[in-house]
């Protein structure tokens, strides 16, 4: 140990010209501030970096859900004047920090639903409504069969069937839910903010 601090002693500093029948050491050469170059800075434990880690990767976690936590949809302040009544959409905020934000109108009816004296007559117009229509959820889809009853029951159809269709349909299936013959909707996307 004495070696090396007299090695790195003499690598650091230069003694000043000692008294007569005096040895003078590093430390108190004449000029000299400090007797050691600053070391390097520690690092931490790797458990302290993975601390460190885990902390920054909760805060950009809570940073991402917090826009989709808005508590429920967000409404235009536009309401758009139809011939059967108000319509107020809602603002969607697209997942690109490039595209700007659409109005989104969702179940709007273009037909009476083709019920009763309707079914398989040309469509007619809807009824009027009064007051605001919210166009906040998708309207019903039109019935229709599923190839299969069960998706994940793997019966003898769904073993023949390709397995790209097979994943389209598992895709599709949530969707398929809400069936309605009062399907006659549609889904307008409308660029900008609606404000």
């Amino acid at each position: 140990m004495q070696r090396w601090l007299r090695q790195r002693c003499r690598a650091v500093c230069r003694p000043a010209p000692a008294a007569p029948g005096r040895r003078q050491g590093c430390a108190a050469a004449a000029g000299a501030t400090t007797a050691w170059p600053p070391l390097p800075p520690l690092r931490p434990p790797l458990r302290t970096q993975l601390l460190q880690l885990l902390q920054v990767l909760a805060v950009l976690a809570v940073a991402a859900l917090l826009p989709g936590c808005s508590g429920g949809p967000r409404y235009s302040s536009r309401i758009v004047q139809t011939k059967y009544g108000s319509v107020r959409g809602v603002i969607v905020q697209l997942n690109s920090r490039r595209l700007e934000p659409v109005e989104v109108f969702r179940g709007v009816p273009y037909a009476a639903p083709p019920t009763g004296p309707l079914r398989l007559a040309p469509s007619q117009p809807p009824p009027p409504w009064t007051g605001t229509r919210l166009a906040d959820s998708f309207g019903p889809v039109c019935p229709q069969r599923m190839p299969v009853a069960d998706l994940g029951n793997r019966t003898s159809a769904l073993q023949a069937m390709p397995r790209g269709r097979l994943l389209h349909l598992k895709h599709l299936a949530p969707f398929l839910t809400r069936q309605s013959e009062d399907c006659l909707n549609l889904n307008l996307y409308v660029p900008g903010s609606g404000e």
